[in-house]
């Protein structure tokens, strides 16, 4: 009989779709912030495979495509100047304890990619909210749109030290236009101009090396929802509710744990990764509710409750909380759901 030939990895048409709809994404991180950003992804992606398999084959059993997907998000969801050990022990991490200590693929609670970066979020604050950010190459103070990041390795590597001391354009918009722009010139770190709609549309602003570029996620998204591989059910509910609950924290004035204001709903939806987490963390099958109705209850609890945590707890960034919280009422809304529909009947 002929040998059966070794499977190193299983590819599976969802998880290979989600990378399809990554790969501009990917291709637009070199371009804002050079080729680092690329080798961060490579990275990340083979120590996801490596952490996976190395569970896997005990069993004869091999790698799934998610842990690509894992690996791809959890770079692309990193700031641009975060040392590569830290992504390897991150990527490492969500594999290991959000995926595999549950028995594998298709039965963690949590989101691997998010676990991974909660971890490293909380591990290394530092990096993660200031010293791992820089402005992206192209476009910012006169710097030339073309070639952008596929001429430089990194940010900082041919424009100098731009490393910024604070995060993203998501917490640069809690403080009001007057204040803002006086410190924005009195610092002399971006153009007056740096958070128009232009700016935060196409993605060349401060930010996580995949998250910044609202264009290309929403382009990635619709194809994820086109081919039903993300439920729309969840993205719908999950920006309505962002927006009212963005909303409702800017008109009242609320003031957010460090004295700033609530950023304008209109702005923050564009900053901030929001869309990147919606559309590509949150939709994810296997730590996403499997019924409808709980789909509906998932999706909004996440929007809800996104801008309370980035307003008045102390990490600027609360995609990763918002969602790895729903993930684990994830299962116990499906069983209310089903218990429901058993007594209507």
């Amino acid at each position: 009989m002929p040998k059966k030939t070794a499977t190193f990895i299983k590819w599976q048409l969802p998880m290979q779709r989600v990378l399809y709809a990554l790969v501009p994404i990917v291709l637009s991180s070199v371009y804002f912030y050079g080729w680092r950003a690329l080798l961060m992804v490579v990275v990340a992606n083979a120590t996801a495979f490596v952490a996976e398999y190395r569970f896997t084959r005990k069993d004869n059993q091999p790698c799934t495509s998610a842990a690509f997907v894992t690996g791809t998000l959890f770079g692309l969801g990193l700031p641009p100047l975060l040392p590569i050990w830290m992504v390897i022990m991150g990527t490492a991490f969500g594999i290991v304890f959000g995926k595999m200590v549950f028995g594998g693929f298709g039965k963690n609670v949590f989101n691997p990619a998010l676990t991974g970066r909660a971890f490293i979020y909380i591990s290394f604050g530092d990096w993660m909210t200031a010293r791992g950010w820089t402005h992206a190459i192209p476009g910012v103070q006169g710097r030339p749109l073309f070639p952008g990041g596929f001429a430089a390795w990194t940010a900082t590597s041919s424009f100098g030290n731009d490393a910024l001391t604070q995060a993203t354009p998501g917490s640069w918009l809690t403080w009001p236009d007057t204040l803002l722009h006086e410190r924005l010139l009195a610092e002399g770190e971006v153009l007056s101009d740096y958070f128009t709609w232009i700016h935060l549309f196409l993605g060349n602003t401060a930010g996580v090396i995949g998250g910044t570029s609202a264009l290309l996620v929403i382009a990635g998204g619709l194809y994820l929802l086109f081919t039903k591989t993300a439920n729309y059910r969840i993205v719908v509910t999950a920006i309505l509710g962002y927006l009212i609950s963005q909303s409702a924290l800017h008109f009242s004035g609320a003031l957010s744990s460090t004295g700033t204001f609530a950023a304008a709903p209109q702005q923050a939806l564009f900053a901030g990764s929001v869309l990147f987490a919606v559309f590509f963390y949150a939709t994810d099958p296997v730590s996403a509710p499997k019924t409808n109705a709980a789909r509906w209850i998932y999706g909004s609890f996440i929007g809800l409750i996104y801008p309370v945590l980035t307003t008045f707890s102390v990490w600027p960034a609360a995609a990763q909380f918002s969602i790895l919280l729903a993930n684990m009422f994830s299962p116990i809304t499906d069983y209310a759901v089903n218990s429901l529909k058993g007594k209507k009947k």
